[in-house]
């Protein structure tokens, strides 16, 4: 949403978790926190539930977003690459995601050299579109349209803070 479509709530007026971290150079930088924090569980519960109404319960945020990116353009993924796109900085979650997914028959492990490729099997492929249709029927069905200009700036947004978010992790680490 651009700025000039938006009047800047008064300081006060911010709605946030934390109060304490409410800075006068930037009381919105805790408003976002807050609207990141909930907007992250709510997209967790939806996705989760999304994909347990596709056929595929008993998965955790990270097992659905990982079934999602390892259909990503029908290409085997390595682990690190995983990670990276992603941004998860603990491999140790995202490998033992990877097996839950293997073990469930969703996803297939290659080894390929000293590589293990991961890829979807037929039965992650199904669970992926199931979701599609589930995610098509509950949520982009009541979406307004008008609504996915502001949507794809939020994201670019998004994309900022993460690198912003990134940098002062690295910066706070060599206090």
């Amino acid at each position: 949403m651009s700025s000039s479509r938006r009047k800047k709530a008064p300081l006060g007026a911010s709605i946030v978790s934390s109060s304490h971290l409410v800075s006068p150079r930037s009381a919105e930088l805790s408003e976002f926190e807050f609207g990141l924090i909930v907007a992250w569980n709510a997209f967790s519960r939806w996705a989760v539930r999304c994909m347990a109404a596709a056929g595929v319960g008993d998965l955790t945020i990270t097992d659905v977003l990982l079934l999602h990116h390892v259909n990503h353009r029908a290409r085997n993924k390595k682990l690190a690459d995983i990670c990276f796109v992603l941004n998860y900085e603990d491999t140790h979650v995202v490998a033992y995601s990877l097996k839950k997914l293997v073990a469930a028959r969703l996803v297939r492990a290659d080894k390929v050299g000293k590589e293990v490729l991961y890829s979807p099997t037929p039965s992650g492929e199904a669970a992926v579109q199931a979701y599609r249709g589930v995610r098509e029927q509950c949520l982009v069905h009541s979406l307004d349209t008008e609504l996915n200009a502001d949507i794809g700036e939020l994201a670019r947004l998004l994309r900022t803070m993460s690198g912003m978010y990134d940098q002062a992790a690295r910066a706070a680490s060599s206090l």
